[in-house]
Protein backbone atom coordinates (compact mmCIF):
# COMPACT_ATOMS: atom_id res chain seq x y z
CA UNK A 1 0.00 0.00 0.00
CA UNK A 2 1.65 3.05 -1.27
CA UNK A 3 0.52 6.83 -0.23
CA UNK A 4 2.36 9.87 -2.19
CA UNK A 5 1.58 13.41 -0.41
CA UNK A 6 2.99 16.87 -2.01
CA UNK A 7 2.79 20.28 -0.67
CA UNK A 8 3.17 23.18 -3.66
CA UNK A 9 6.77 23.83 -3.91
CA UNK A 10 7.01 27.44 -2.95
CA UNK A 11 8.58 30.40 -4.24
CA UNK A 12 11.54 31.45 -2.93
CA UNK A 13 11.58 35.74 -3.01
CA UNK A 14 10.11 35.80 0.30
CA UNK A 15 10.92 33.68 3.60
CA UNK A 16 9.19 30.78 4.50
CA UNK A 17 5.47 32.23 6.43
CA UNK A 18 2.53 30.93 7.88
CA UNK A 19 0.83 29.49 5.33
CA UNK A 20 4.20 27.60 3.99
CA UNK A 21 4.11 26.24 7.66
CA UNK A 22 0.57 25.12 7.67
CA UNK A 23 0.37 23.18 4.40
CA UNK A 24 4.08 21.49 5.06
CA UNK A 25 2.92 20.41 8.70
CA UNK A 26 -0.70 19.18 7.67
CA UNK A 27 1.28 16.70 5.10
CA UNK A 28 3.26 15.59 7.43
CA UNK A 29 0.44 14.73 10.06
CA UNK A 30 -1.20 12.90 7.25
CA UNK A 31 2.16 11.24 6.43
CA UNK A 32 2.72 10.20 10.04
CA UNK A 33 -0.82 8.83 10.26
CA UNK A 34 -0.77 6.44 7.02
CA UNK A 35 2.69 5.63 8.05
CA UNK A 36 1.60 4.50 11.65
CA UNK A 37 -1.43 2.52 9.62
CA UNK A 38 1.30 0.65 7.77
CA UNK A 39 1.33 2.29 4.63
CA UNK A 40 4.29 3.17 2.32
CA UNK A 41 4.74 6.77 2.22
CA UNK A 42 6.41 9.44 0.18
CA UNK A 43 5.98 12.95 1.05
CA UNK A 44 7.53 15.71 -1.02
CA UNK A 45 7.98 19.60 -0.32
CA UNK A 46 10.40 21.77 -1.68
CA UNK A 47 11.15 25.02 -3.38
CA UNK A 48 10.10 26.68 -7.06
CA UNK A 49 13.34 28.77 -7.80
CA UNK A 50 12.50 30.43 -11.42
CA UNK A 51 10.66 33.08 -12.88
CA UNK A 52 10.14 36.80 -13.04
CA UNK A 53 10.32 37.28 -9.06
CA UNK A 54 13.45 35.39 -7.84
CA UNK A 55 15.09 36.54 -10.81
CA UNK A 56 14.39 39.94 -9.78
CA UNK A 57 14.49 39.34 -6.05
CA UNK A 58 18.58 37.80 -6.68
CA UNK A 59 19.03 41.26 -8.84
CA UNK A 60 18.07 43.58 -5.51
CA UNK A 61 19.78 41.73 -3.52
CA UNK A 62 23.20 42.05 -5.75
CA UNK A 63 23.59 38.35 -6.06
CA UNK A 64 24.32 35.44 -8.44
CA UNK A 65 20.96 33.75 -9.49
CA UNK A 66 22.47 30.10 -8.33
CA UNK A 67 23.57 31.75 -5.11
CA UNK A 68 20.64 33.39 -4.32
CA UNK A 69 18.83 30.09 -4.60
CA UNK A 70 21.42 28.08 -2.74
CA UNK A 71 20.80 30.55 -0.07
CA UNK A 72 17.00 30.58 -0.16
CA UNK A 73 17.10 26.56 -0.56
CA UNK A 74 18.84 26.63 2.67
CA UNK A 75 16.77 28.74 4.87
CA UNK A 76 13.54 26.91 3.84
CA UNK A 77 15.15 23.56 4.44
CA UNK A 78 16.28 24.59 7.83
CA UNK A 79 13.06 26.12 8.63
CA UNK A 80 11.05 22.65 7.54
CA UNK A 81 13.28 20.85 9.63
CA UNK A 82 12.82 22.73 12.82
CA UNK A 83 8.97 22.42 12.02
CA UNK A 84 9.00 18.53 12.42
CA UNK A 85 8.10 17.93 8.70
CA UNK A 86 9.72 14.71 7.86
CA UNK A 87 9.82 15.31 3.96
CA UNK A 88 11.69 11.97 1.67
CA UNK A 89 11.87 14.70 -0.98
CA UNK A 90 12.95 18.07 -1.11
CA UNK A 91 12.25 19.97 -4.91
CA UNK A 92 14.78 22.44 -6.14
CA UNK A 93 13.40 23.09 -9.78
CA UNK A 94 17.04 23.85 -10.45
CA UNK A 95 17.98 20.51 -10.60
CA UNK A 96 19.20 19.25 -13.89
CA UNK A 97 16.91 16.19 -13.53
CA UNK A 98 14.00 18.15 -13.32
CA UNK A 99 14.87 20.58 -16.31
CA UNK A 100 15.70 17.98 -18.54
CA UNK A 101 11.92 16.09 -17.63
CA UNK A 102 10.04 19.50 -18.31
CA UNK A 103 11.76 20.07 -21.45
CA UNK A 104 10.70 16.14 -22.41
CA UNK A 105 6.75 16.86 -21.78
CA UNK A 106 7.31 20.39 -23.45
CA UNK A 107 8.64 18.32 -26.70
CA UNK A 108 5.88 15.74 -26.38
CA UNK A 109 3.09 17.97 -26.29
CA UNK A 110 4.68 20.39 -29.29
CA UNK A 111 5.01 17.03 -31.50
CA UNK A 112 1.42 16.91 -30.44
CA UNK A 113 0.50 20.62 -32.42
CA UNK A 114 -1.04 21.49 -29.38
CA UNK A 115 1.46 24.71 -28.93
CA UNK A 116 1.46 26.91 -30.79
CA UNK A 117 3.41 30.38 -31.27
CA UNK A 118 1.54 33.92 -31.56
CA UNK A 119 1.23 37.52 -30.56
CA UNK A 120 -0.58 38.05 -27.57
CA UNK A 121 -1.64 41.14 -25.45
CA UNK A 122 -3.15 40.87 -22.54
CA UNK A 123 -2.82 42.42 -18.61
CA UNK A 124 -0.05 40.66 -16.47
CA UNK A 125 0.42 40.59 -12.79
CA UNK A 126 3.76 39.54 -12.05
CA UNK A 127 2.96 38.63 -8.42
CA UNK A 128 0.61 35.63 -9.88
CA UNK A 129 3.69 35.47 -12.79
CA UNK A 130 0.22 34.99 -15.51
CA UNK A 131 -1.79 36.76 -17.78
CA UNK A 132 -5.42 38.05 -16.26
CA UNK A 133 -8.57 38.51 -18.07
CA UNK A 134 -11.10 41.32 -16.66
CA UNK A 135 -13.09 38.98 -15.25
CA UNK A 136 -10.13 38.03 -13.13
CA UNK A 137 -9.79 41.37 -11.58
CA UNK A 138 -11.34 43.42 -8.76
CA UNK A 139 -12.98 46.36 -9.92
CA UNK A 140 -10.35 48.60 -9.69
CA UNK A 141 -8.42 46.24 -12.23
CA UNK A 142 -6.50 45.03 -9.62
CA UNK A 143 -5.52 41.27 -8.72
CA UNK A 144 -7.13 40.20 -5.96
CA UNK A 145 -4.43 37.93 -5.03
CA UNK A 146 -1.82 41.00 -5.27
CA UNK A 147 -3.68 44.00 -5.17
CA UNK A 148 -0.42 46.48 -3.95
CA UNK A 149 0.93 45.27 -7.71
CA UNK A 150 0.45 47.19 -10.80
CA UNK A 151 -1.16 45.28 -13.38
CA UNK A 152 0.74 45.76 -16.67
CA UNK A 153 -0.36 45.75 -19.98
CA UNK A 154 1.63 43.22 -22.14
CA UNK A 155 2.42 42.20 -25.73
CA UNK A 156 4.31 40.00 -26.14
CA UNK A 157 5.13 36.64 -28.81
CA UNK A 158 4.82 33.85 -26.92
CA UNK A 159 4.03 29.69 -27.12
CA UNK A 160 0.54 28.66 -25.52
CA UNK A 161 -0.80 25.64 -24.69
CA UNK A 162 -4.69 24.65 -26.66
CA UNK A 163 -6.51 24.38 -23.58
CA UNK A 164 -10.16 24.16 -24.86
CA UNK A 165 -9.60 20.61 -26.69
CA UNK A 166 -9.37 19.02 -22.74
CA UNK A 167 -12.05 21.13 -21.01
CA UNK A 168 -15.01 18.72 -21.46
CA UNK A 169 -12.97 15.70 -20.27
CA UNK A 170 -11.30 17.00 -17.42
CA UNK A 171 -15.39 17.76 -16.55
CA UNK A 172 -16.15 14.78 -17.11
CA UNK A 173 -13.12 13.61 -14.91
CA UNK A 174 -14.77 15.71 -11.71
CA UNK A 175 -18.17 14.29 -12.38
CA UNK A 176 -16.93 10.15 -12.38
CA UNK A 177 -14.32 11.09 -9.52
CA UNK A 178 -16.43 12.71 -6.73
CA UNK A 179 -13.23 12.90 -4.29
CA UNK A 180 -10.65 14.91 -7.22
CA UNK A 181 -10.95 17.90 -5.49
CA UNK A 182 -11.55 18.27 -1.91
CA UNK A 183 -13.87 19.85 0.10
CA UNK A 184 -16.49 20.06 -2.12
CA UNK A 185 -17.09 24.11 -2.12
CA UNK A 186 -13.51 23.72 -4.02
CA UNK A 187 -14.86 21.07 -6.10
CA UNK A 188 -17.79 23.85 -7.10
CA UNK A 189 -15.09 26.68 -7.39
CA UNK A 190 -13.70 24.20 -10.08
CA UNK A 191 -16.38 23.33 -11.92
CA UNK A 192 -16.96 27.25 -12.48
CA UNK A 193 -13.69 27.80 -13.48
CA UNK A 194 -14.47 25.26 -16.21
CA UNK A 195 -17.64 26.20 -17.19
CA UNK A 196 -16.79 28.61 -20.17
CA UNK A 197 -14.49 28.19 -23.04
CA UNK A 198 -10.96 28.28 -21.84
CA UNK A 199 -8.42 30.58 -23.70
CA UNK A 200 -4.98 29.33 -24.69
CA UNK A 201 -2.35 28.83 -21.65
CA UNK A 202 0.64 31.03 -22.11
CA UNK A 203 3.67 28.65 -21.50
CA UNK A 204 6.52 30.77 -21.93
CA UNK A 205 8.50 33.30 -21.04
CA UNK A 206 10.92 35.26 -23.85
CA UNK A 207 14.70 35.38 -22.69
CA UNK A 208 14.42 38.91 -23.00
CA UNK A 209 12.11 39.36 -20.01
CA UNK A 210 12.62 35.97 -17.56
CA UNK A 211 16.39 33.98 -17.96
CA UNK A 212 15.63 32.30 -14.90
CA UNK A 213 13.66 28.86 -15.98
CA UNK A 214 13.48 26.01 -17.97
CA UNK A 215 14.30 26.53 -22.10
CA UNK A 216 12.09 25.64 -24.38
CA UNK A 217 13.30 22.60 -25.76
CA UNK A 218 11.96 23.54 -29.64
CA UNK A 219 12.85 27.68 -29.41
CA UNK A 220 16.10 28.57 -26.81
CA UNK A 221 15.03 32.34 -27.25
CA UNK A 222 12.22 31.38 -25.06
CA UNK A 223 12.27 29.81 -20.87
CA UNK A 224 9.66 27.99 -19.80
CA UNK A 225 6.68 29.45 -17.84
CA UNK A 226 7.25 29.34 -13.89
CA UNK A 227 3.74 27.18 -13.37
CA UNK A 228 4.28 24.57 -16.19
CA UNK A 229 7.73 23.90 -14.84
CA UNK A 230 6.73 23.81 -11.09
CA UNK A 231 3.86 22.02 -11.64
CA UNK A 232 5.96 19.15 -13.22
CA UNK A 233 7.94 18.71 -10.04
CA UNK A 234 5.42 16.57 -9.06
CA UNK A 235 6.08 13.76 -11.90
CA UNK A 236 10.06 14.37 -11.58
CA UNK A 237 10.11 14.07 -7.91
CA UNK A 238 8.94 10.04 -8.32
CA UNK A 239 11.74 9.69 -11.58
CA UNK A 240 9.33 10.66 -14.39
CA UNK A 241 9.78 9.47 -17.16
CA UNK A 242 12.96 7.24 -16.60
CA UNK A 243 11.89 5.82 -13.25
CA UNK A 244 9.10 3.03 -12.21
CA UNK A 245 6.83 6.27 -10.68
CA UNK A 246 3.03 4.74 -11.59
CA UNK A 247 2.62 3.13 -8.06
CA UNK A 248 3.71 6.36 -6.59
CA UNK A 249 1.71 8.33 -8.88
CA UNK A 250 -1.73 6.73 -9.02
CA UNK A 251 -1.83 7.16 -5.46
CA UNK A 252 -1.04 10.86 -5.32
CA UNK A 253 -2.36 13.84 -3.87
CA UNK A 254 -1.60 17.24 -3.86
CA UNK A 255 -2.55 19.74 -0.63
CA UNK A 256 -2.39 23.46 -1.83
CA UNK A 257 -4.26 26.58 -0.51
CA UNK A 258 -7.41 27.77 -2.55
CA UNK A 259 -5.39 30.62 -4.25
CA UNK A 260 -3.37 27.74 -6.28
CA UNK A 261 -6.85 25.74 -6.70
CA UNK A 262 -6.82 26.72 -10.65
CA UNK A 263 -3.24 26.35 -11.83
CA UNK A 264 -3.41 22.79 -9.79
CA UNK A 265 -7.35 22.11 -11.14
CA UNK A 266 -7.36 23.77 -14.68
CA UNK A 267 -3.64 23.95 -16.08
CA UNK A 268 -2.03 20.96 -14.26
CA UNK A 269 -4.49 18.17 -15.21
CA UNK A 270 -4.37 19.38 -19.15
CA UNK A 271 -0.89 19.42 -18.92
CA UNK A 272 -1.03 16.07 -18.01
CA UNK A 273 -4.08 15.11 -20.45
CA UNK A 274 -1.83 16.71 -23.53
CA UNK A 275 1.20 14.57 -22.57
CA UNK A 276 -0.68 11.43 -22.41
CA UNK A 277 -0.44 10.73 -18.53
CA UNK A 278 -2.76 9.86 -15.88
CA UNK A 279 -4.26 12.87 -13.52
CA UNK A 280 -3.27 12.59 -9.94
CA UNK A 281 -5.69 11.04 -7.50
CA UNK A 282 -6.68 13.92 -5.31
CA UNK A 283 -6.31 17.82 -4.60
CA UNK A 284 -6.94 18.35 -1.26
CA UNK A 285 -7.71 22.07 -0.97
CA UNK A 286 -7.30 24.34 2.42
CA UNK A 287 -8.60 28.28 3.06
CA UNK A 288 -6.25 30.65 4.46
CA UNK A 289 -5.49 32.29 7.95
CA UNK A 290 -6.23 35.65 8.54
CA UNK A 291 -5.36 37.72 11.48
CA UNK A 292 -7.57 38.12 14.71
CA UNK A 293 -10.85 39.67 14.03
CA UNK A 294 -10.73 38.37 10.17
CA UNK A 295 -8.43 41.08 9.10
CA UNK A 296 -6.13 40.23 6.22
CA UNK A 297 -2.46 39.72 7.53
CA UNK A 298 -0.09 42.79 6.19
CA UNK A 299 2.99 44.00 7.50
CA UNK A 300 1.51 47.55 7.56
CA UNK A 301 -1.21 46.51 10.13
CA UNK A 302 1.36 44.17 12.10
CA UNK A 303 -0.24 41.42 12.59
CA UNK A 304 1.59 38.81 10.37
CA UNK A 305 2.70 35.59 12.54
CA UNK A 306 5.86 34.86 12.16
CA UNK A 307 6.59 30.92 12.66
CA UNK A 308 9.82 31.42 14.00
CA UNK A 309 8.61 33.79 16.52
CA UNK A 310 6.01 31.49 17.80
CA UNK A 311 8.74 28.39 17.84
CA UNK A 312 11.18 30.47 19.91
CA UNK A 313 8.17 31.68 22.04
CA UNK A 314 6.72 28.40 22.58
CA UNK A 315 8.37 25.91 20.98
CA UNK A 316 7.49 23.59 17.42
CA UNK A 317 4.92 21.72 19.30
CA UNK A 318 2.40 24.75 20.33
CA UNK A 319 2.72 26.02 16.31
CA UNK A 320 2.14 22.45 14.97
CA UNK A 321 -1.05 22.06 17.11
CA UNK A 322 -2.95 25.29 16.66
CA UNK A 323 -2.41 25.12 13.07
CA UNK A 324 -3.57 21.76 13.07
CA UNK A 325 -6.44 22.42 15.24
CA UNK A 326 -8.16 25.67 13.71
CA UNK A 327 -8.28 25.53 10.20
CA UNK A 328 -11.81 25.48 9.21
CA UNK A 329 -12.38 22.85 6.05
CA UNK A 330 -14.18 25.30 4.00
CA UNK A 331 -13.13 29.38 4.90
CA UNK A 332 -10.50 30.63 6.50
CA UNK A 333 -9.26 31.29 10.18
CA UNK A 334 -7.80 33.34 12.28
CA UNK A 335 -4.64 33.04 13.58
CA UNK A 336 -2.06 35.06 16.02
CA UNK A 337 0.94 34.69 18.22
CA UNK A 338 -1.70 35.36 21.10
CA UNK A 339 -4.24 33.28 20.20
CA UNK A 340 -1.47 29.98 19.75
CA UNK A 341 -0.06 31.18 23.10
CA UNK A 342 -3.91 30.60 24.86
CA UNK A 343 -4.53 27.75 22.88
CA UNK A 344 -0.69 26.22 24.30
CA UNK A 345 -1.38 26.88 27.68
CA UNK A 346 -4.93 26.09 27.62
CA UNK A 347 -4.83 22.78 26.18
CA UNK A 348 -2.05 21.52 25.75
CA UNK A 349 -0.59 22.83 29.36
CA UNK A 350 -3.73 22.74 31.63
CA UNK A 351 -5.28 20.08 30.06
CA UNK A 352 -3.13 17.35 28.54
CA UNK A 353 0.79 18.71 30.33
CA UNK A 354 -0.69 19.25 33.81
CA UNK A 355 -2.61 16.21 34.19
CA UNK A 356 0.68 13.94 33.31
CA UNK A 357 2.80 15.82 35.25
CA UNK A 358 0.29 15.70 38.72
CA UNK A 359 -0.11 12.03 37.87
CA UNK A 360 3.11 10.74 37.17
CA UNK A 361 5.07 12.49 39.87
CA UNK A 362 2.22 11.22 42.56
CA UNK A 363 2.85 7.59 41.35
CA UNK A 364 6.80 8.35 41.11
CA UNK A 365 6.56 9.87 44.64
CA UNK A 366 4.55 7.44 46.62
CA UNK A 367 4.83 3.95 44.02
CA UNK A 368 8.60 3.20 44.25
CA UNK A 369 9.30 5.12 40.63
CA UNK A 370 6.81 2.64 39.20
CA UNK A 371 3.75 2.66 37.30
CA UNK A 372 0.85 1.51 39.82
CA UNK A 373 -0.41 -1.93 39.83
CA UNK A 374 -4.07 -1.85 38.70
CA UNK A 375 -6.72 -3.32 40.81
CA UNK A 376 -10.52 -4.52 39.87
CA UNK A 377 -11.58 -1.68 37.58
CA UNK A 378 -14.89 0.35 38.26
CA UNK A 379 -17.81 1.56 36.52
CA UNK A 380 -16.31 5.13 36.06
CA UNK A 381 -12.57 3.71 35.16
CA UNK A 382 -14.36 1.44 32.19
CA UNK A 383 -16.53 5.01 31.45
CA UNK A 384 -13.35 6.83 30.53
CA UNK A 385 -11.61 4.12 29.72
CA UNK A 386 -13.69 3.31 26.65
CA UNK A 387 -14.03 7.65 25.87
CA UNK A 388 -10.67 7.44 25.42
CA UNK A 389 -10.04 4.72 23.34
CA UNK A 390 -12.98 6.34 20.86
CA UNK A 391 -11.08 9.49 20.92
CA UNK A 392 -7.73 7.54 19.95
CA UNK A 393 -8.99 5.57 17.45
CA UNK A 394 -9.55 8.69 14.79
CA UNK A 395 -5.69 8.25 14.55
CA UNK A 396 -5.76 4.44 14.09
CA UNK A 397 -8.01 5.15 10.76
CA UNK A 398 -7.11 6.72 7.43
CA UNK A 399 -7.40 10.95 7.78
CA UNK A 400 -7.84 13.22 5.33
CA UNK A 401 -6.85 17.09 5.24
CA UNK A 402 -10.08 18.47 6.76
CA UNK A 403 -10.61 15.29 9.21
CA UNK A 404 -7.42 16.88 11.69
CA UNK A 405 -9.46 19.42 13.11
CA UNK A 406 -12.08 17.01 14.82
CA UNK A 407 -9.74 13.88 15.53
CA UNK A 408 -7.84 16.80 17.73
CA UNK A 409 -10.87 17.88 19.12
CA UNK A 410 -12.16 14.24 20.19
CA UNK A 411 -8.74 14.48 21.94
CA UNK A 412 -9.18 17.63 23.66
CA UNK A 413 -12.61 16.16 24.84
CA UNK A 414 -11.04 13.56 26.14
CA UNK A 415 -8.57 15.06 27.94
CA UNK A 416 -11.37 17.25 29.66
CA UNK A 417 -12.56 13.94 30.83
CA UNK A 418 -9.68 12.60 32.46
CA UNK A 419 -9.35 15.88 34.63
CA UNK A 420 -12.49 15.43 35.57
CA UNK A 421 -12.06 12.02 36.22
CA UNK A 422 -8.80 12.12 38.31
CA UNK A 423 -10.96 15.15 40.22
CA UNK A 424 -13.61 12.68 41.32
CA UNK A 425 -11.43 10.00 42.30
CA UNK A 426 -8.54 12.13 44.25
CA UNK A 427 -6.25 9.38 44.46
CA UNK A 428 -4.51 11.87 46.88
CA UNK A 429 -6.52 11.41 49.50
CA UNK A 430 -7.80 7.69 48.68
CA UNK A 431 -3.51 7.63 48.94
CA UNK A 432 -3.93 8.71 52.84
CA UNK A 433 -6.11 5.53 53.88
CA UNK A 434 -4.45 2.06 54.13
CA UNK A 435 -7.73 0.90 52.96
CA UNK A 436 -8.24 2.60 49.77
CA UNK A 437 -4.62 2.48 48.44
CA UNK A 438 -5.72 -0.30 46.19
CA UNK A 439 -8.40 1.47 44.63
CA UNK A 440 -5.70 4.63 44.23
CA UNK A 441 -3.56 2.31 42.48
CA UNK A 442 -6.11 1.33 40.66
CA UNK A 443 -7.20 5.11 39.42
CA UNK A 444 -3.32 5.97 38.74
CA UNK A 445 -3.01 3.51 36.43
CA UNK A 446 -6.02 4.20 34.52
CA UNK A 447 -5.12 7.42 34.06
CA UNK A 448 -1.54 6.71 33.34
CA UNK A 449 -2.78 3.89 30.42
CA UNK A 450 -5.19 6.07 29.40
CA UNK A 451 -2.57 9.27 28.32
CA UNK A 452 -0.21 6.64 26.80
CA UNK A 453 -3.04 5.87 24.55
CA UNK A 454 -3.60 9.28 23.93
CA UNK A 455 0.23 10.22 22.90
CA UNK A 456 0.50 6.96 20.89
CA UNK A 457 -2.00 9.12 18.75
CA UNK A 458 -0.45 12.61 19.36
CA UNK A 459 2.71 11.23 17.59
CA UNK A 460 1.08 12.26 14.36
CA UNK A 461 0.63 15.69 15.22
CA UNK A 462 3.02 16.79 18.18
CA UNK A 463 5.60 14.17 17.76
CA UNK A 464 7.99 15.71 19.89
CA UNK A 465 6.16 16.05 22.54
CA UNK A 466 4.18 13.01 22.46
CA UNK A 467 7.66 10.78 22.25
CA UNK A 468 8.33 12.66 25.48
CA UNK A 469 5.75 12.10 26.97
CA UNK A 470 5.69 8.45 26.06
CA UNK A 471 9.31 8.56 27.53
CA UNK A 472 8.38 9.97 30.97
CA UNK A 473 5.87 6.67 30.93
CA UNK A 474 8.75 4.33 30.31
CA UNK A 475 5.54 3.31 27.39
CA UNK A 476 7.01 0.17 25.42
CA UNK A 477 7.13 0.88 21.70
CA UNK A 478 4.28 1.49 20.18
CA UNK A 479 2.92 -1.67 17.34
CA UNK A 480 3.14 -1.16 13.74
CA UNK A 481 0.75 -0.39 12.14
CA UNK A 482 -1.02 1.27 14.88
CA UNK A 483 -4.59 1.09 16.94
CA UNK A 484 -5.62 2.44 20.14
CA UNK A 485 -5.56 -0.35 22.67
CA UNK A 486 -6.02 -0.29 26.03
CA UNK A 487 -3.65 -1.98 29.13
CA UNK A 488 -0.74 -1.56 27.08
CA UNK A 489 1.66 0.26 30.40
CA UNK A 490 3.41 -2.65 32.04
CA UNK A 491 2.25 -2.32 36.01
CA UNK A 492 5.08 -2.21 38.46
CA UNK A 493 8.00 -0.98 36.01
CA UNK A 494 9.73 2.35 36.41
CA UNK A 495 8.38 5.38 35.15
CA UNK A 496 11.13 7.65 33.24
CA UNK A 497 12.49 11.22 33.98
CA UNK A 498 9.45 13.22 34.79
CA UNK A 499 9.52 17.12 33.39
CA UNK A 500 7.11 19.58 32.37
CA UNK A 501 5.79 18.70 29.07
CA UNK A 502 4.23 22.10 28.06
CA UNK A 503 5.69 24.91 30.84
CA UNK A 504 3.71 27.50 30.98
CA UNK A 505 4.14 30.91 28.41
CA UNK A 506 3.05 34.06 29.94
CA UNK A 507 1.62 37.01 27.44
CA UNK A 508 4.59 39.67 26.70
CA UNK A 509 4.97 42.48 29.03
CA UNK A 510 3.07 45.74 26.93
Amino acid sequence: MKSYITTPIYYVNGSPHIGHAYTSIVADIMKRNRRALGYDMMLSTGVDEHGQKNQEAAAALGMEAIAYLDMRCKEFREVFDLFDVDYDYFVRTSRDAHKAAVASMEQTIFDKDLIVKKEYTGKYCKGCEEFKRDSDLTEDGDCGLHPTMKIEESKEINYFLKMEPFREKLLQHIEDHPDFVQPNAFRNELKKMLAEPLEDLCISRPKSRVTLGVELPFDPDFVTYVWFDALANYLTTINWPEGDYSAWWAECEHLIGKDILKPHGVYWPIMLMAAGLPLPKKLSVHSHWTGEGGIKMSKSIGNVVDPNEVMDLMGVDALRWYLARHMRAESDSQISVELIRQTYNSELGNKIGNLLSRVAKFSNKNFDGKVPVAGALTGEDEALRKLVLEAAAGFGEWIDMPDIPARIQAIVAAADAMNEYIDQQAPWSLFKNEDTRERCATVLYVTLDCQRVLFEALRQVIPGSAEKALAMLNAPAPASPWKAELDKLPGGNPLGEIDSLFPRVNAPEA
